[in-house]
């Protein structure tokens, strides 16, 4: 595996304790030009998780390095979603607290994974454009087979998640019809992927001249283009947090509702209208 191609900085490094984390970690950490924080989450959803989180503290420890842990009772019920959004809010925090940039271990077949569990939800496009945001992925390049074989190479430890083998969530299931794709059908999701990502960024610059300056939104503007264009302006209008569903409904709403009444689009984004125009306030 080549040297991680990422600039000189400040960086949270998300370490589960799996190997995927622990090859990422192992790698940044002989780079001098970084300054590395160690940040980990325990969901508390397996009984015997406080073990990845020692793991992890003597990890940091080994490289001289800060360690981040917090840990959660979410419970062995908890869903992949609740999850990962907790673990993502906590590293968001340590981020934010030592002003530094996150970076996750994500490798090219959970690129994969996450593609085909966005299209077997219905996502449309944007579910091809994944893993697409200021946090930075560099093992997206590699599959996960040379990520073990730089670990076993360089006898490096981990811990093995024993829910990664549970039919429960939905991932590893996904994970099961994955594997068996060819190394050539996984390329050309990987170039389909990048294409993706350079389309959304360009969609989403059109969008940012199609729909203006806040605080104000003209009714007649999304009143008449085509629903798909409106949808994709009014995700921008809303900053991403409205479903595709809730926008579908809030889109009704710009056309038919009244002046002077307030409409709650979920996700703390309020609708207030006016006859000519709308403005939207985020709550939360």
């Amino acid at each position: 595996m080549a040297r991680v191609t990422i600039p000189s900085g400040r960086y949270i490094v998300a370490v589960s304790g799996g190997v995927d984390s622990v090859v990422l970690l192992n790698l940044l950490a002989s780079r001098p030009d970084l300054e590395l924080i160690v940040a980990h989450f325990d969901h508390g959803i397996r009984s015997d998780s406080n073990l990845d989180a020692t793991f992890v503290s003597e990890l940091a420890k080994s490289y001289g390095l800060k360690c981040e842990i917090k840990r959660e009772e979410l419970g062995e019920n908890a869903s992949e979603d609740t999850a990962r959004t907790r673990r993502y809010e906590f590293l968001r925090e340590v981020t934010k607290k030592y002003s530094a940039k996150l970076i996750t271990a994500h490798h090219a077949d959970d690129v994969i994974e996450t593609v085909a569990i966005n299209l077997s939800r219905g996502t449309g496009w944007r579910g091809l454009a994944v893993l697409d945001s200021d946090v930075l992925r560099p093992l997206t390049c590699f599959i996960k087979s040379e990520i073990i074989d730089y670990a076993n190479n360089h006898g490096l430890k981990w811990r093995e998640d024993s829910t990664n083998d549970s039919d429960k969530y939905l991932r590893n299931r996904i994970r099961q019809q994955t594997n068996n794709l060819s190394g050539d059908k996984k390329q050309k999701i990987l170039e389909l992927w990048t294409r993706q990502k350079i389309l959304k960024k360009a969609i989403d610059e059109e969008v940012d001249k199609l729909i203006g300056e806040a605080p104000a939104y003209s009714r007649y503007f999304f009143i008449n283009i085509d629903s798909v264009t409106a949808i994709e302006c009014l995700r921008g209008v809303v900053k991403a947090r409205l479903t595709r569903p809730q926008l579908t409904n809030t889109l009704y709403m710009i056309k038919t509702a009244l002046p002077d009444k307030d409409y709650y689009a979920g996700d703390g984004v309020k609708i207030s209208f006016t006859s000519r125009n709308f403005t939207v306030e985020l709550l939360k």
